[in-house]
């Protein structure tokens, strides 16, 4: 991907904090409007559903199943041979006794390995996380029994309730950016967060200070960064963590009476649960043979968390960013919604191969979810040329990223038609331009 970052400027040399320096004339800045220039103002798009599409070529749409499966193939030959791999690394790598190294030398090596493999490992898993996903949205073949029942298998390799996923993230994308109807990362409110002064003051300009509403010390802000990347995929799926407000208390994903799911949906549920149950037996069964509960969290559930941590990792930025809107009921549409994301670049090579491209073409993902993932960057080209400013990319590193926007996506306000994430002293960076004539409103199907 080129290195661009479409519907940004060149921002000014910054000062401490974020904080835009003083003109030369020393004329003093609103601290609160400082930094909404950080970005151009967001032009509200007024595109129909039918003009987007029909940007894309038409072959971009066409789905095989053959071809599909090939990413499969390749994925499991890569699992294997790492398995194969870190098979070999104790007998050859220890403090005492290993073939090739022995004594701090061995054992230096031998985790060196370990944490290579688990590196791979969770690359590539997160690459069979992705596959699984392009089923639920039958992006993997044009068959819904071929899709739901590769989905099924490759979901539950990683520990996905397939079906469960599958329904509530098709809300996700039929909602995308909308406050009160999105499925996942949606953001809290001011009135939710309740932010107060604390005392802390921020000098902002020559004599101008204000106060820090939200607690914002990095030490508190890399802990619970750390609490969402290692556990908040399993939080989303036991309690609904980080999804809607008006969903009862521990609603989750392995229910089939949870509001997240219609009634047609219960044998759905249970299925998935059932697959869940066996792919937990069959690590076990793996754990006995291999030498136990070790071998079991060093093979597997390792790469597992690290799975988890890049899932997070990835859907959270591909919606939390403050030059990303968020619109009112009124406001919104699907066409809108679905550019209420941001392609990014996922560390080089990893992300276009390993991870079959899931961040570096999420926009055409959802303008449309069924087109695989082989097509979408072809469809992602023509989607730049079409969307101009109404397209965002970004080539910056995903850590860094990460976060800055953990730092300055904090809340959003109670009201408003198009709202943009403001940090812990309350300040966007960005303000939208309201288009005069509304666009057509329609969601994909399903």
């Amino acid at each position: 991907m080129a290195a661009t970052l479409r519907q940004r400027t060149a921002p000014s040399k910054e000062k401490a904090h974020d904080v835009l320096a003083s003109s030369d004339s020393k004329e003093e800045q609103d601290p609160i409007k400082a930094l909404e220039t950080s970005y151009p103002p967001f032009v509200v798009p007024n595109l129909t559903i039918k003009e987007v599409l029909g940007a894309i070529p038409a072959h971009c749409f066409e789905r095989s199943a053959l071809r599909s499966s090939t990413y499969v193939v390749a994925d499991f030959i890569m699992v294997a041979a790492l398995g194969y791999a870190a098979y070999h690394i104790d007998p050859a790598f220890s403090y005492e006794g290993g073939k090739y190294l022995s004594g701090w030398a061995g054992f230096a090596a031998k985790w060196a390995c370990w944490s290579l493999y688990w590196t791979l490992q969770g690359w590539v898993g997160t690459g069979i996380w992705i596959l699984g996903h392009e089923c639920g949205h039958q992006a993997f073949s044009t068959s819904k029994t071929v899709n739901n029942t590769m989905g099924l298998f490759l979901h539950s390799f990683v520990l996905v309730p397939y079906h469960s996923w599958r329904i509530s993230h098709a809300k996700h994308h039929a909602a995308t950016g909308h406050l009160t109807r999105d499925e996942v990362f949606v953001p809290r409110t001011k009135s939710f967060r309740k932010p107060a002064p604390t005392g802390k003051k921020l000098e902002v300009a020559h004599n101008i200070k204000i106060d820090e509403l939200l607690e914002d010390a990095p030490i508190y802000r890399l802990g619970w960064l750390l609490v969402q990347q290692l556990f908040g995929w399993p939080a989303y799926l036991f309690s609904n963590a980080s999804g809607q407000l008006w969903y009862p208390k521990w609603t989750n994903h392995f229910d089939p009476k949870s509001l997240v799911f219609d009634a047609r949906h219960r044998h759905q549920v249970l299925l998935s649960d059932a697959f869940l149950v066996g792919m937990l037996s069959l690590i076990a069964l793996f754990g006995h043979y291999m030498g136990g509960f070790s071998a079991t969290v060093k093979y597997y559930f390792i790469p597992y968390l690290l799975v988890n941590h890049w899932l997070v990792m990835i859907t959270y930025l591909q919606h939390t960013d403050p030059q990303l809107p968020h619109y009112s009921a009124d406001m919104w549409n699907f066409q809108r919604g679905a550019l209420c994301t941001i392609d990014r670049n996922m560390l080089g090579p990893v992300g276009p191969y390993l991870m079959h491209g899931i961040t570096e073409t999420h926009v055409a993902h959802h303008i449309s979810s069924k087109i695989p993932h082989y097509h979408a960057w072809e469809a992602t080209e023509a989607l730049k040329n079409f969307l101009g400013e109404h397209y965002h990319a970004t080539d910056e590193n995903m850590f860094v990223s990460l976060w800055k926007s953990y730092k300055q996506c904090r809340y959003v306000e109670d009201e408003g038609q198009v709202l943009f994430y403001k940090d812990a002293y309350g300040r966007a960076r960005r303000t939208a331009v309201i288009p005069d004539v509304p666009s057509d409103s329609g969601v994909e199907g399903l």
